[in-house]
């Protein structure tokens, strides 16, 4: 279990609070402890996308506004 949480193999870590379950998903804050940043949820869908945008080296230029993110 060590060897999962050394700090050099994260790319990042996040804090999730499931705030509500509604319409078959899950809505609530999302904190980025990295970024220093935190961001409310309407969908799992949104959450991921704000995960994988955290995690990715590129910036994706064509985002939808849409969904969250951490800007």
């Amino acid at each position: 279990m060590s060897e999962l949480m050394k700090k050099d193999d994260c790319k990042a870590t996040f804090t999730i609070q499931i705030q509500f379950q509604q319409h078959s998903t899950w809505q609530g804050t999302i904190s980025w402890v990295e970024g220093g940043k935190s961001q409310k949820f309407r969908s799992e869908l949104e959450m991921l996308k704000l995960m994988m945008e955290a995690v990715s080296e590129e910036k994706n230029n064509e985002m939808q506004e849409t969904l969250g993110t951490w800007k």
